[in-house]
């Protein structure tokens, strides 16, 4: 039997999130000053865990937001540039060391096109130094940040006080989220743990920890064989290979997209007895105002997902440290 690892402290979950706040001032005063220059597009720019926390800032761009918004994953940036980047496009790029190297070529790349680089990075890593300008906030709230910055800049209807008070209530509505879920979270990795294969489900903003819980959390730091999908492609041939033995795990938010997540609860209900829904809806978000909690639920989803790995970490025995080959060989 595999030894246990103690369980990591739920403090680790919002780790960097009030850094992010409390740079939102300098934020909002950088991206007004984009704006005021003359902004045409907005690229949001990463690899791994740093693309994958840009879903819900796209996605509430692409709603909302009068300019074209675009997503690219770092080196498909340094292989084709976009003919639209240039001068009036805005790079968000985002880095947790801020040493990927690709990421910190993209700055490069993109600020060779005339664009506006700005990135989220550790002060003085090679990405910082690459930017424009550089912030050290958590990439998920500092790209939802930069996406609220956008939209009041250029005058679009959002409720800013609303948004004041959720960023301000962020760091204890994620806390708690963790807190309410942490029983059930354990319960799936004790489920899960042992399981050939892993199904993670996600739509809208969500979907990008259906991409990122099976890549990054279960492939790369456990070593286990997982696959993400979006829960409207699941029905495109994935649901064959389910059935009541199967792990499955299905992030439900509370944005636009929410019926495909309940389209999705309800064939894994019938069909596949094992899969668990994680549901924020289900979730206090003390200091969350009603009107902006489908935009915010995204990022409740991500701090769920890094808790749920604590427990597969904590149970399976296996850190999420722990590599073969990332920043081991050259790749």
């Amino acid at each position: 039997m595999t030894d246990t690892l103690p369980l990591k402290p739920i403090d680790e979950i919002v780790e960097k999130v009030a850094d992010s706040v409390a740079e939102r001032g300098e934020v909002r005063t950088a991206i007004k000053d984009v704006v005021d220059r003359g902004l045409r597009n907005v690229y949001f720019v990463g690899a791994g865990g740093s693309l994958i926390c840009s879903y819900p800032a796209h996605y509430l761009l692409q709603r909302l937001a009068e300019v074209p918004v675009f997503q690219l994953q770092s080196d498909e940036l340094n292989c084709s540039q976009p003919a639209l980047m240039g001068e009036g496009s805005l790079v968000v790029l985002a880095s947790y060391t801020g040493t990927t190297k690709e990421t910190v070529a993209a700055a490069t790349t993109a600020k060779r096109t005339g664009a506006t680089v700005i990135a989220a990075a550790k002060e003085g890593s090679p990405l910082a130094e690459a930017a424009d300008i550089s912030f050290r906030g958590k990439s998920d709230v500092f790209e939802l940040i930069v996406a609220y910055a956008l939209l009041e800049a250029t005058g679009a209807d959002i409720d800013v006080p609303a948004v004041d008070e959720a960023f301000t209530s962020l760091e204890k509505a994620l806390v708690s989220a963790v807190e309410e879920s942490d029983a059930t979270l354990a319960s799936i990795a004790s489920d899960f743990k042992d399981d050939d294969i892993t199904y993670v489900l996600g739509s809208g903003p969500s979907q990008a920890w259906a991409y990122g819980f099976a890549m990054c959390y279960l492939q790369e730091m456990q070593w286990k064989h997982a696959a993400g999908f979006n829960s409207g492609e699941f029905f495109q041939g994935a649901f064959e290979m389910v059935d009541d033995s199967t792990a499955v795990i299905l992030w439900a938010g509370e944005d636009a997209s929410r019926p495909m997540a309940e389209r999705a609860r309800t064939f894994l209900d019938t069909y596949a007895k094992r899969a668990r829904t994680v549901d924020t809806t289900t979730l206090t978000l003390p200091g969350i105002p009603a009107e902006v909690r489908a935009d915010f639920s995204p990022i409740v989803v991500g701090s769920l997902a890094s808790r749920l790995a604590h427990h597969y970490e904590s149970q399976r025995g296996h850190s999420l440290d722990q590599r073969h080959y990332m920043f081991k060989v050259e790749y």
